[in-house]
């Protein structure tokens, strides 16, 4: 039950949709431009920096809360097996984000938000995959690929730091940690599909480009 309840608290936050307000606050609608989603990396192609740096900041922002929030509700109750339910409001705020209801269901990509609950979970993983991010953005100018890089080294980052014993978890519950790891890593790329075609056919926009393509 406190796994369903850390869902759908980390789902509440992640109804705060950044990008669309801010939008919505300059008569813009950010879905119907770009690549027609309300994350970051449209925001900042479409509003321009200024908006893409507030984007990222809220939507990392309510991924940090809802953690703050399931590990205050939590703490005296479920202390074992507080990360692993950090982890289950990161799912939540994810799918908030991704999936608003309230919107028709056509939110981001989710890639702030989960640096969010990263930082949430463990501010030492958050600054190595904050770092994977920028490295591969600089090298490359594929916010994509290196939203897609950052995810599958979230993935193994985050099972050599459970292997290791940083997150005093038990062993089931150890595992459960990787399950949803890996649907939140599942879930990035799933949502990246349309972006790895044009990655791989090269036709993928680069940042800085004046257009992305849908």
């Amino acid at each position: 039950m406190e796994r369903i309840i850390c869902i759908l608290i980390g789902y509440v936050f992640g109804l705060f949709q950044t990008g669309y307000i801010y939008g919505k606050l300059h008569h813009v609608d950010i879905r119907q431009y770009g690549s027609g989603n309300a994350g970051t990396t449209n925001a900042l192609r479409v509003l321009g920096k200024k908006a893409g740096i507030i984007t990222y900041a809220g939507d990392c922002l309510k991924a940090v809360l809802a953690g703050a929030a399931v590990r205050l509700i939590f703490k005296e109750s479920h202390a074992d097996m507080l990360n692993l339910l950090v982890i289950y409001a990161g799912l939540g705020v994810v799918l908030g984000h991704n999936y608003p209801f309230y919107l028709k269901f056509k939110g981001g990509k989710g890639i702030a938000a989960t640096s969010g609950m990263v930082l949430a979970f463990d501010w030492r993983l958050a600054l190595c995959i904050c770092a994977i991010f920028i490295v591969v953005v600089a090298i490359s100018r594929y916010v994509s690929l290196a939203s897609l890089v950052m995810m599958t080294g979230f993935m193994i980052l985050l099972i050599l730091g459970g292997q290791t014993g940083q997150y005093g978890l038990s062993t089931g519950h150890l595992y459960e940690l990787y399950a949803v790891g890996a649907v939140m890593t599942l879930l990035a790329f799933y949502k990246h599909k349309a972006n790895i075609g044009r990655l791989l056919h090269g036709t993928e926009n680069k940042l800085g480009a004046k257009k992305e393509n849908k």
